[in-house]
C-alpha cells in the first residue's frame, strides 16, 4: 500500500466519521464510493472493506446508547437475528453480480436514501413497548420480516442500513425515535459483521485499508460530535446539504457504473 493510499484511507474514513457525528446517520453510505473512486479498490473489495468499517463504527456508537439505556434489547435482537440471515443471503448474491451493475444499483440506492433523509424522522407513541410472551404474537412477525428484508439489502450493498432500520423498527413496534436509533445500532453492527465475514471468506476485504478507514472514522466522529453542538441550530440545513451531496454522489456512481457496462 502506497503512502498516498494510507493518507487517502484515513482522510476518507474521517469524512464518514465527520458526517456521522454531524448528522447522526447516513455517513456510511459514502464509504463504498470513497473506497472505489478515492482510494482505488474494486467494487466488491470496497463492499467487503466498507462492511468492516460500518460494523466497527456501529459498535463504537452502540456503547454510548447502551449506557444511556435507549436500546430495546429484545426487539433489537430479534430484528438483528432475522437481518443476519437476510444479510448473509444478500452478501452471497452481491458477490456474483457484476461489479459495474452493483455500482449502478448502489447509485440508485444512494439517491433513494438522499430522498429519505429529507423526510422528518418520526418515532412511535409507545415508550413502554417490549417483546415478551404476551406481545410476541403482535410484534414477532413484523420484526422478523422487516429485519430480514433490510438485512438482505444491507448485505447486498455492504451498507449499515440505519436509515432503513430505524423506520422499520418504528413501524414494527411503535417505539419512540430515540429507542429506534439506539436499537438500530445492534442490527447495523450485526449486518456489517455478517457481510464482512462473507466477503472476508472470499478474500474481498482489504484489512490494512479497513483499519486505517476505521481509525479515520473515529477521529472524524469526535470532530463531528464537537461541531454538532456548535451547529445544533443549523442541523436541518446540514441535513439538507448532506442529502444533496449523497444524491449527487449517487448520480455520479450510477453514471460511472452505466458507462462501465457500455
Amino acid at each position: 500500500m502506497s503512502t498516498l493510499q494510507i493518507i487517502l484511507s484515513i482522510f476518507s474514513g474521517s469524512l464518514v466519521g465527520l458526517s456521522l457525528g454531524l448528522i447522526g446517520g447516513g455517513g456510511s453510505i459514502l464509504a463504498v464510493p470513497l473506497l472505489v473512486y478515492v482510494i482505488g479498490v474494486s467494487p466488491h473489495m470496497a463492499i467487503g472493506t466498507s462492511a468492516v468499517a460500518v460494523a466497527a463504527s456501529a459498535l463504537f456508537n452502540l456503547g454510548a446508547h447502551a449506557r444511556a439505556q435507549t436500546v430495546k434489547w429484545p426487539c433489537a435482537v430479534v430484528f438483528a437475528i432475522s437481518g443476519i440471515l437476510g444479510a448473509a443471503l444478500g452478501a452471497q448474491l452481491g458477490k456474483v453480480v457484476d461489479g459495474q451493475k452493483l455500482l449502478v444499483g448502489f447509485g440508485v440506492l444512494m439517491m433513494s436514501i438522499a430522498a429519505l433523509m429529507l423526510r422528518p424522522r418520526r418515532g412511535g407513541d409507545d415508550p413502554d413497548v417490549r417483546l415478551s410472551v404476551e406481545t410476541a404474537p403482535r410484534l414477532l412477525v413484523p420484526l422478523a420480516a422487516t429485519g430480514f428484508g433490510v438485512g438482505a439489502l444491507s448485505g447486498f450493498f455492504g451498507i449499515g442500513g440505519g436509515f432503513l432500520i430505524v423506520p422499520g423498527l418504528v413501524s414494527a413496534t411503535a417505539m419512540p425515535l430515540l429507542n429506534a436509533i439506539g436499537s438500530s445500532l445492534v442490527s447495523v453492527a450485526a449486518f456489517g459483521a455478517t457481510t464482512a465475514v462473507s466477503y472476508a471468506l472470499s478474500g474481498l476485504v482489504d484489512w490494512p485499508i479497513a483499519a486505517l478507514f476505521v481509525g479515520g472514522s473515529v477521529l472524524g466522529g469526535f470532530a463531528g460530535i464537537s461541531f454538532s453542538t456548535r451547529l445544533a441550530r443549523k442541523k436541518q440545513v446540514l441535513n439538507r446539504v448532506f442529502s444533496a451531496v449523497v444524491a449527487l454522489v449517487g448520480l455520479y456512481v450510477a453514471a460511472r457504473g452505466l458507462l462501465g457496462l457500455v
